[in-house]
This record gives structure tokens, sequence and C-alpha cells, in this order.
């Protein structure tokens, strides 16, 4: 990307606000977006500890936020990726994710009967389903016990 014109640290510093009025950041996005104003990286640097040591950044509270707002439609492979992709260390994403196994079934039971409504009626259909399951990031093991209690609601 071509830099665009620099800023002073005042500047930065009031673009940084800014993004962070809109939505959380993590320190990784925060600090891409405002390298590209900046004279030096330093000032970013200076401009990112300052925010973090405040409280204003906070990679923890980002993951949080992304992970609520997106579990009920993706599963925690999916989740772990994004958070990872965003600059979230692996064992905060692990922290998160790891409690909500309860959450993801639930989700993938909700994602796939909004999808397919009924159980797959042979086998190329049921793969078909799995593989849209796995698309949006949910374990086997979820997926499995997705498809153990559509039998077991087909049955009863």
């Amino acid at each position: 990307m071509e830099k665009a014109e620099q800023k002073t640290e005042d500047e930065l510093r009031a673009r940084a606000m800014r993004l962070l009025a809109r939505r959380e950041h993590t320190r990784i996005e925060l600090a891409r977006k405002l390298k590209l104003y900046a004279e030096n990286e330093t000032d970013v640097d200076k401009i990112l500890a300052d925010f973090s040591e405040r409280g204003l950044v906070s990679d923890t509270r980002f993951a949080e936020q992304y992970v609520h707002a997106n579990q009920k439609k993706f599963g925690n492979i999916k989740l772990a990726y994004a958070l990872r992709e965003k600059g979230v260390s692996t064992e905060v994403a692990q922290a998160l994710l790891s409690d909500s196994k309860e959450i993801e079934l639930d989700a993938a039971r909700n994602v796939w009967r909004k999808k397919f409504r009924e159980p797959p009626k042979d086998a190329s259909e049921k793969a078909k389903q799995m593989r849209f399951l796995q698309s949006r990031g949910f374990t086997s093991e979820t997926i499995r016990n997705v498809f153990k209690a559509s039998r077991h609601e087909a049955d009863a």
C-alpha cells in the first residue's frame, strides 16, 4: 500500500481514538492502520504502548466481542483462525473457545436447521451437509453430534 499523507503524533492519536470509537481493534490491526499515516514507526509504537497501558486497546476484549458476535454462525475452528488473522494470541483464543463446546453444538444445530431443515436422505446428501458445516468451522465431533441428534429427532 502507498503511504497516505504523513501525520503528527497528535493527529495519529486522534485517528486511533476515532478507529477505536467505531469498534474494538487488536493492537496489530491498529498498528497496521496507523502506520499508513505515521512519519515513523516509533510514534505508532509509543501511541499503542500508551493505549495498552490505559486499557484503550486490548486484544482480549476484542476477542471476547468478536467471539460473542460470531459464535452463533461459525464454529470454533473458524473463529480461532479469524482471531489469529487479526493478531490475537493462540492462548487468548483457546481460553475463550475451550469452554464453548455446548454453545458450538447449539450453533451448529441452528445453522444446519436453517440451511437444510431435514435430515439427509442419502450418503451424498449427508456428505454435502457435513461439508457445509465444516466450511463454517465446526469440528468433526460437533458435526457428528448434530447428525446423531437429527436422527433421534427423525425417529421420534
